[in-house]
């Protein structure tokens, strides 16, 4: 790789979809309409179908989606909802905002989301739900936890932030629980080009709730049923969601395709490739593991490949996580000491693919410290 050309991270600016963006947005101008209109209504109708629900409620974010849907079931002060201890901290903190405790279950160190057993360990009396985080595109291990929730009474929401038209075992995630969360921040598969949530369930009466939560617990205009939030999918970023979702399939299948020519090809020593454990894998980030990331990331950059960390903290270590009272996640503070994401969008072109697979392969051996004369 030349010294002139070097890859980012991600690429967020509209490519193939740039005409289809621009016609979404002068449609809303002309209308004159902003916020929960039409295009609000029709993504639903259109998101939903995509993820295989009855019904989707736009909201402002992928926090507050988690955060209303605890709220739409009643779970708050007193209560404890069992999450991920690597992910992003929005989702332990959406648990905070509804009231909630966020307890930690550990990790699988393979598949990198919640542990079943570490769950089952973790279940309290004060228990109401959990929250699993479909990490890095791949789904949770869903059967033993659905399972786990039924055997003890407890919802399951799945925090689909990163796993757009994933799969579990043939499921579509969002669906398998009470309702799947998704984020639609401008990274994500679906990404806006601004801030934006959603909420999929087949539970009719959850979703009427939060449709009502989301805008101030309002039945009808200024009159307040309950104290909501304000938290509402604006008509733009509805819009360019809507001009966005059709291509998503097609770059689901670059994603994969990117992620297997990285698995083919990355035969050094030096990183460890997590398994992919479903076809329904759908690679929002490609993380790779090494006991030497600092190293890792300094060869790359000097090759002209910008990486990033997903995440250099583990959740319960987080200073706004204090409160919460968090147990040891041993194997999530391994995995935050070696975790480092290679670029991977559908516009990263072949050829830098393969100039990002010989960097990684050319990455020298530590050194070992010469032996003391006798």
């Amino acid at each position: 790789m030349s010294d002139a050309h070097r890859v980012p991270f991600n690429a967020l600016r509209p490519g193939e979809d740039r005409e289809d963006i621009a016609a979404a947005i002068r449609r809303v101008v002309d209308s004159g309409w902003f916020v929960l209109g039409p295009e609000v209504e029709q993504f639903e109708t259109e998101f939903a179908r995509a993820c295989g629900a009855a019904h989707a409620v736009g909201v402002g974010t992928g926090t507050d989606a988690i955060t209303l849907v605890l709220r739409a079931l009643d779970i708050g002060p007193g209560d404890e909802v069992i999450t991920s201890p690597l992910s992003a901290a929005y989702s332990a903190l959406a648990v905070m905002m509804a009231g909630a405790r966020p307890v930690f279950a550990d990790i699988d160190p393979a598949r990198l989301t919640l542990d079943p057993a570490a769950v089952e360990a973790a279940i309290t009396p004060r228990t109401r739900a959990l929250l699993p985080v479909h990490l890095y595109g791949q789904a949770a291990d869903m059967t033993p936890l659905l399972a786990m929730a039924s055997r003890h009474g407890l919802a399951l929401v799945e925090d689909a932030a990163q796993a757009h038209l994933a799969t579990s075992q043939g499921r579509p995630v969002g669906t398998m629980g009470v309702a799947g969360t998704f984020s639609f921040y401008p990274t994500k598969n679906l990404g806006a080009l601004g801030d934006g949530g959603a909420v999929v369930t087949s539970d009719a009466a959850v979703a009427a709730r939060i449709r009502r939560l989301r805008n101030g617990g309002q039945t009808t205009r200024y009159h307040h049923e309950e104290a909501g939030a304000n938290s509402r999918l604006d008509e733009m970023q509805a819009a360019i969601l809507r001009a966005r979702l059709p291509y998503l399939a097609g770059w689901t299948a670059r994603r994969r395709a990117i992620a297997a020519t990285y698995r083919a090809g990355i035969e050094s020593a030096m990183v460890t490739l997590p398994p992919e454990l479903d076809a329904g894998h759908v690679y929002h980030l490609f993380p790779v593991l090494s006991t030497d990331r600092p190293a890792l990331q300094a060869h790359l950059s000097a090759s002209g490949v910008e990486t990033l960390i997903h995440y250099p903290v583990p959740i319960p270590r987080q200073p706004a996580l204090a409160a919460a009272r968090p147990r040891p996640c041993p194997v999530t503070d391994r995995i935050c000491g070696q975790v480092l994401s290679l670029p991977l969008y559908p516009m990263l072109a072949d050829a830098d693919v393969r100039a990002i697979i010989a960097a990684v392969n050319a990455l020298p051996p530590p050194r070992t410290a010469a032996p003391e004369n006798p």
